[in-house]
């Protein structure tokens, strides 16, 4: 009789995708990380001798990648990180300083405004604003206003493109300004924005990449007046 031998996981082991939000030296050579992963939220891991020469560890953690990772939960806040591997990582960024700073940016907004167990979308807002930075082709200030968009869709907090404060539909030729409290246009002889203005807000806030959008002809004539909407929006619901 044949003896088949099988390598078991240890049951308290967990594997899941991961991006690395911040990474804090601890003594002599590990680092506290915070990842934000799709199956578990946040996670708080200690990277145990990461910044040793020879660890295994660090070539799984790049800031602006996309890592899988084996962890251990501990008895407290912080687990413990077992193993890394990258899966994707976007080069480009760190080749330009400006895309390196609004990432740095984003990511740091994005950890601030989420709770320990955000949903599984902004794992997926990440990863696409990574993508987009590491395409030299797509506007930084669209990026940062397409997250911005996003951040506040997915903290339930759209702009109601359809209808104006009165509950009339939005009409063509109409001008408007916009009432961050109620998140309706509201109806103005000199109002600042337009039909154009709407259009490129509907498309903002629907399913498309900051990549996709970048393609569209009249972008530059609305960016410098919707970045500063969209801002002020932020500032109201989100409080950033």
């Amino acid at each position: 009789m044949t003896r088949e031998c099988y390598t078991l996981k240890p049951m308290n082991q967990l594997n899941t995708t991961a991006i690395v939000l911040s990474r804090t030296d601890f003594g002599e050579a590990d680092r506290i990380l915070t990842l934000l992963t799709p199956d578990y939220g946040k996670l708080r891991l200690m990277a145990r001798g990461v910044r040793k020469v020879k660890s295994k560890l660090a070539g799984g953690i790049e800031l602006f990648s996309i890592s899988n990772v084996t962890f251990i939960n501990g008895r407290g806040e912080i687990g413990t990180l077992i193993s890394a591997r990258l899966e994707t990582y976007y080069s480009h960024i760190v080749e330009n300083i400006e895309r390196t700073m609004l990432g740095y940016e984003l990511i740091k907004l994005l950890s601030r405004v989420t709770e320990d167990e955000p949903e599984a979308a902004y794992f997926e807002l990440l990863q696409q604003t990574f993508q987009a930075l590491n395409d030299d082709t797509t506007s930084i200030e669209l990026i940062r206003l397409w997250f911005a968009a996003h951040l506040l869709e997915q903290a339930g907090h759209s702009p109601n493109l359809q209808t104006d404060d009165t509950g009339a539909k939005l009409a063509p030729g109409t001008a408007y300004n916009f009432n961050t409290e109620s998140m309706a246009f509201v109806p103005a002889e000199r109002g600042r924005f337009t039909t154009n203005h709407i259009k490129f807000l509907r498309l903002l806030f629907g399913p498309h990449s900051p990549k996709a959008l970048n393609q569209i002809q009249d972008l530059a004539s609305v960016l410098p007046d919707l970045t500063p909407l969209v801002q002020a929006m932020l500032k109201t619901h989100i409080r950033v």
